[in-house]
């Protein structure tokens, strides 16, 4: 239990750092991602968007209400229009698309 404790805390602290660094506030959302635990999406107040792993769904929840940062129950398309996305993405996902990216 200490153990969860600590790591929830660990996360809530870097929840924290993203919302400071990326316009004051974020929002997220948790994912189960199976065994591997369970995925928080964060987009910043200035459409940044990242992600942290947390262990289980149950640590996630506990560090994004120790950050205070809204939770939405889904990665919909309110929460998408906020991400900013610039060149790289852009060349990502096409790659993605098109079978990956131009060899070189």
């Amino acid at each position: 239990m200490a153990d969860t404790s600590k790591r929830a805390a660990k996360l809530a602290r870097e929840i924290t750092a993203f919302a400071q660094e990326h316009g004051g506030s974020a929002e997220g959302q948790i994912a189960y991602v199976g065994q591997t635990g369970a995925r928080i999406v964060l987009v910043g107040a200035d459409g940044v968007w990242g992600d942290l792993m947390a262990p289980s769904v149950e640590t996630a929840k506990q560090a994004t209400e120790q950050a205070g940062i809204t939770v939405q129950e889904s990665f919909d398309g309110a929460m998408a229009e906020k991400v900013k996305t610039g060149p790289y993405e852009w060349s990502r996902m096409a790659g993605i698309q098109l079978g990956g990216p131009p060899e070189k």
